[in-house]
Order: C-alpha cells, then sequence, then structure tokens
C-alpha cells in the first residue's frame, strides 16, 4: 500500500467511503475464487453427465457468502481495534480459537453432562457462525441431521429446515455486519 495513502488523501473520499470500499473489495477478492470453484465444479459435473443440484448448490454458495462476509466483518472490527498487525494477528488466532472450541457438538454434550440444558447447549453452539455453517451444511444432504445425533431434535423442533437455512444464511451476516459496523464507529472516533 506504498504511496496509496497519499493519492487517497489528495482525493476527497470520506472515511466511510474508504472503510466500506475496503470491505467490499475484501469480498470480492475473498469470494471470487470460491465462486469459481463452484462454477468449475458445476462445469464439470455438467461436462460428466451428472445432474446438478441447484437447490443445495445455490445454498452452499449462500453459506459461503454469508460465512465470508461474517469473518470479514469480524477482521474489520479486529484492524480497527488493533495498533499492530501483530496484535490483530493475535487477536483473530485467538478469536478463531474460541469459534473452534464451541465447534463441536460433542464440547457441547460435555457441558450439558456438567448439567447445563440442553436447549442452553445448542443455543450456545448456534451463537457460533462456524457452527450454524457447519450445521446448514448438515442439513443440505441430511434433512433429520442424523449426523448430530439428539441435537438434531433441538434445532429442528425450533427451526423447521427451511427456517434453519434461511438462519443460516442471515445470522453470519448479521454478525459480519455489526462487527464491521463497530469497526467503522471506532475507526471514525480514532481518526478523527
Amino acid at each position: 500500500e506504498a504511496g496509496v495513502f497519499e493519492y487517497m488523501l489528495s482525493l476527497p473520499v470520506s472515511l466511510a467511503a474508504w472503510f466500506w470500499g475496503k470491505f467490499i473489495g475484501r469480498l470480492f477478492v475473498v469470494f471470487i475464487p470460491v465462486l469459481g470453484a463452484m462454477l468449475l465444479a458445476m462445469a464439470w459435473a455438467a461436462f460428466k453427465g451428472s445432474e446438478i443440484p441447484w437447490v443445495s448448490v445455490t445454498f452452499y454458495t449462500g453459506l459461503l457468502l454469508s460465512l465470508a462476509w461474517c469473518f470479514l466483518g469480524i477482521g474489520m472490527l479486529i484492524s480497527s481495534l488493533a495498533r499492530s498487525s501483530d496484535v490483530a494477528q493475535g487477536i483473530a488466532f485467538i478469536a478463531w480459537l474460541v469459534l473452534l472450541l464451541f465447534l463441536d457438538l460433542i464440547l457441547l454434550g460435555l457441558m450439558v453432562q456438567g448439567g447445563m440444558q440442553a436447549e442452553t447447549a445448542v443455543i450456545v453452539a448456534l451463537a457460533n457462525p462456524l457452527q450454524v455453517f457447519r450445521t446448514a451444511s448438515m442439513l443440505l444432504f441430511d434433512p433429520q441431521l442424523v449426523l448430530l445425533g439428539p441435537s438434531a431434535y433441538v434445532i429442528l423442533d425450533h427451526f423447521s429446515t427451511m427456517g434453519y437455512l434461511t438462519y443460516a444464511l442471515l445470522y453470519p451476516v448479521a454478525v459480519g455486519t455489526l462487527s464491521a459496523f463497530l469497526g467503522f464507529l471506532y475507526f471514525r472516533k480514532s481518526r478523527s
């Protein structure tokens, strides 16, 4: 980015335009290769004569876009708060570890064994964008969520299949948007 800031400062670009422009630009950089891979996979399937499950492909692409949006928003918040790239990488690594810690419903099963209500454990799991993505991915090829065992009953009782898929598309976007907005507010305040 050498020389870019001097050029940017010579143009009448607002902080909001700069911040959100970086966010959208990074979203394209992250998502375009994923979209290209999905299109390549569909082309290969069509070439081989396989039937393409358009609904599943659309949902999987939407889930990937939603998760990319979520983590870019979290990344923008972290980069606004951190004063150096080393600190930002450390915070990002710890955030990733925390999300991974609550990824496995088996760990949440241990929490239930320790006395936590099953519904509370599922709520903890469904607050994690990684678990939401993982469960929605499973739901697309296993509508009964047999892989999840008893926690599937709690999820499917509170959501229908389409309701959970909608939640899985919208919730990470909401987390990413809120994170990016908080990052923007802090960024704007720190530049004033």
